[in-house]
């Protein structure tokens, strides 16, 4: 019973770094496009 725990436990351990991730990926590609934005918008 304790070993299914523990695997349950790491599974979603692992499934939050993998949405953490994600999100920050997201959060870079939207930094990336304000960015952008903001050096068109000086030309």
């Amino acid at each position: 019973m304790r070993f299914r725990i523990l695997i349950l436990l790491a599974l979603a351990g692992l499934a939050g770094c993998e949405t953490m991730q994600g999100l920050g990926r997201d959060v870079e590609a939207g930094g990336e496009a304000i960015q952008e934005s903001a050096v068109d918008a000086q030309y």
